[in-house]
């Protein structure tokens, strides 16, 4: 990052409103599998976010109240209003897990339209789902008459560049009633690859007069400015630019506020919201569990840190919690303040 003076200026963005639910600076933390869950979102809502999203949550799973889907859709007061993500191909599930999840306190029902991954777009859930409009739209409409809470959109730009669909599904969407389109900037055949097309989410805000918010590829400040500027999106969600940075977003919000730019966290902050991260995720899955599910935010926290990549090599092989936490404070170590005794 640039000295303050080089930061781009902020667009004077508006809150959003998503039927009752303002999202005041709108800085949304992306749903993402087995990152976003109630351990990393409390670290984000702590530092700032203008929304949180829960991982994505299959809505047959929803339905039967499995101990998965349990787990990801619950939250912290702290984070209200949530907004919950459910998945799936089929209108009457898709509704009755919304109704559920409606029931539970979610304040809106986003519907993904956009995982990329095999297993979700063989069952024609995700992002294949943009190959079947009329599917699309079936789930859509199942999902808003089922419940009171608003209900948003989460899409890709389209299956391949041969269809690139966003604008004319966001349009179905709107009609039917949803209430917010995120578009992230890739299509599903890009998976991950290549970069965002920001620019190209500019066609599904001049196709709806609903709230636009773009997708893909933030991971810093000038990155917030330019998606803005190409897309001309009322906000932005940030999804892997807040790996290893649940305080990502409030830098972002502040610059959106004030222009400038909000320091990272010392490298005792750092330390310790590495620990703090490592310990709820102990607690929310269980030690055996965790340690594994816990190794690749470790990575993410240390990423660029002298003897960083041994460190991972280290505790990517530790079955021990208590060992890990060891580890951790010894990598550390050398780098805190010093503190008086």
């Amino acid at each position: 990052m640039g000295a303050m003076s080089d930061l781009p200026k902020p667009p004077q963005l508006k809150p959003i409103r998503v039927g009752p639910v303002e999202i005041a600076s709108p800085v949304i933390l992306a749903p993402m599998t087995g990152v976003t869950d109630l351990p990393f979102r409390r670290l984000v809502r702590r530092f700032g976010s203008g929304l949180n999203v829960t991982e994505m949550i299959a809505s047959p799973a929803a339905i039967r109240e499995t101990r998965q889907s349990i787990r990801k859709a619950m939250w912290d007061s702290a984070e209200e209003p949530v907004s919950m993500q459910l998945v799936g191909c089929d209108p009457h599930t898709m509704g009755e897990a919304a109704r559920l999840s409606e029931g539970k306190g979610a304040a809106i029902i986003d519907i993904n339209m956009g995982c990329p991954v095999r297993k979700v777009t063989n069952g024609e859930a995700g992002s294949a789902l943009m190959r079947d409009l009329r599917l699309a739209a079936s789930l859509i409409e199942a999902t808003v008459k089922a419940v009171n809470v608003p209900v948003t959109v989460k899409m890709r730009m389209g299956w391949d560049h041969a269809s690139l669909n966003a604008p004319e599904l966001a349009r179905i969407a709107q009609d039917i009633g949803a209430q917010m389109i995120t578009v992230h900037g890739r299509t599903r055949n890009q998976m991950y690859k290549g970069s965002a097309d920001w620019a190209f989410v500019r066609k599904v805000k001049d196709a709806v007069s609903v709230p636009v918010v773009v997708n893909g590829d933030i991971c810093s400040i000038e990155d917030s400015a330019r998606a803005l500027e190409q897309s001309g999106a009322d906000g932005l969600m940030i999804g892997r630019g807040a790996y290893g940075r649940p305080w990502l977003l409030a830098q972002v919000m502040h610059w959106l506020d004030h222009g400038t730019q909000l320091a990272d966290p010392s490298i005792d902050e750092r330390h310790s919201v590495m620990l703090e991260h490592y310990i709820a995720m102990l607690e929310h899955y269980g030690r055996d569990v965790a340690v594994k599910m816990a190794r690749k935010h470790l990575g993410w926290y240390t990423k660029g840190m002298p003897r960083s990549a041994e460190f991972r090599q280290q505790v990517n092989v530790m079955d021990d919690a208590d060992a890990v936490i060891r580890h951790i404070n010894e990598f550390y170590a050398p780098y805190l303040s010093r503190r008086a005794a």
